[in-house]
């Protein structure tokens, strides 16, 4: 039953139907099944950080799973269009990198360790406008910081990860300020919690949510 399934998802990925947004990933939108939900937060004591690690799905995915995570909106960011949509982003004119907001209790869960998060689970960061199926420089590797706190704890972490040699190859992630963060679409919106059996899900972001449970245990909320 496995190498059945495998073999039909090599087949989509083969026909180039397992990428970020394409139509035939948009499937049975009305199977949302609402999540659990952690103790009420003050909204006066969130913040925000904004990360682009390929398709917003996977990387909205894993931060709505975050322990301290109190939302997570897909969107769009770094570019010099002054609107975004997904067809003009995914043109790879506007200069915009698909990129989730995540607003966080910093009582619950760290910006550091929403970093460790993001370079040890969501994504690769040394693929240069490109993850997994997805290419070009809407899906590149960033961190658009809000603030110097943010900028300066980015650029550390990432030196302590070079200094490490974490990665064979060389760290490509930008670290640029936040000029806007532009929502996506309503229908990207919890994208992967609506359509958990998207092919493109099951295959490339189910498993980043069990990296999740599996490294970080104490930030991991079941929903």
């Amino acid at each position: 039953m496995k190498t059945h399934v495998l073999l039909i998802l090599l087949t989509l990925v083969v026909a180039g139907l397992l990428s970020c947004g394409s139509v035939s990933s948009r499937v049975d939108e009305t199977s949302a099944v609402l999540p659990e939900t952690e103790a009420a937060v003050d909204p006066a004591k969130l913040q925000t950080a904004v990360f682009a690690g390929g398709c917003f799905w996977g990387v909205e995915a894993v931060f709505e799973h975050t322990r301290g995570v109190a939302d997570a909106r897909s969107g769009f960011a770094g570019g010099s269009a002054k609107s975004a949509t997904y067809d003009d982003v995914s043109s790879g004119s506007t200069g915009h990198a698909e990129a989730v907001e995540v607003r966080y209790d910093p009582e619950k869960v760290s910006y550091e360790q929403l970093l460790e998060i993001f370079f040890k689970v969501i994504h690769n960061p040394t693929e240069l406008n490109r993850q997994g199926p997805d290419v070009g420089p809407q899906y590149r590797s960033a961190i658009f910081f809000v603030d110097e706190g943010q900028k300066k704890a980015a650029e550390a972490y990432i030196a302590k990860l070079t200094a490490a040699k974490a990665y064979k190859d060389p760290i490509v992630t930008q670290v640029a300020p936040l000029d806007k963060f532009y929502e996506a679409e309503a229908y990207h919106q919890d994208y992967a919690r609506k359509n958990p059996k998207d092919p493109y899900i099951v295959y490339h972001d189910l498993p980043k949510i069990e990296d999740l449970k599996k490294e970080f245990p104490a930030l991991y909320v079941k929903k």
